[in-house]
């Protein structure tokens, strides 16, 4: 009785429960066949885009990294300029060149009113490019002292990121 006014009884269950098993399975195919990915244009279009992109910026990048190792070399200079004149104040004179630098950290002996270490860290700091500052005394332009660096290339003179940093 049922058969004539359900159409699910008149197709039998068996038929229904074989139709969703197969849908599943085509379903399944159909997700293999269809797999999500890139093809291999894409990829290369992506590769040129970057490279494109690497050569325009880069340039750039390097030339800024550049710029920043000057700039920390001017600060270390500046904080250097600092100590000097932090011992000067307490010693009465700055340091002579065969004192140099390390005079910022160490106290030698005869020296009453030194009251450092007037630089923070246990050793001269060394400037970004691993040279060293360059302490003379008397300084440029009758200034008590001259202090720099050689930039990159550690050798006087030069232009870009190997020309000289001097503290003024």
């Amino acid at each position: 009785h049922h058969a004539k006014r359900d159409p699910l009884w008149s197709r039998g269950l068996g038929d229904v429960y074989k139709r969703q098993m197969c849908s599943s399975k085509e379903k399944n195919l159909r997700s293999e066949k269809t797999q999500s990915g890139f093809t291999l244009l894409e990829l290369l279009v992506v590769l040129v885009i970057i490279g494109l992109l690497t050569t325009i910026a880069g340039p750039q990048v390097m030339k800024m990294l550049g710029n920043a190792k000057s700039d920390v070399a001017r600060v270390q200079l500046e904080n250097i300029g600092l100590s000097l004149d932090l011992f000067n104040l307490d010693v009465g004179r700055y340091p002579n060149e065969e004192e140099g630098l390390k005079i910022l950290i160490e106290q030698p002996e005869g020296l009453d009113r030194w009251s450092g270490p007037y630089l923070k860290s246990n050793e001269v700091p060394k400037d970004p490019w691993g040279g060293v500052y360059v302490y003379t005394t008397p300084g440029m332009k009758g200034k008590p002292y001259s202090l720099n660096s050689y930039g990159a290339d550690g050798l006087p003179g030069g232009s870009s990121e190997n020309s000289d940093i001097i503290l003024q």
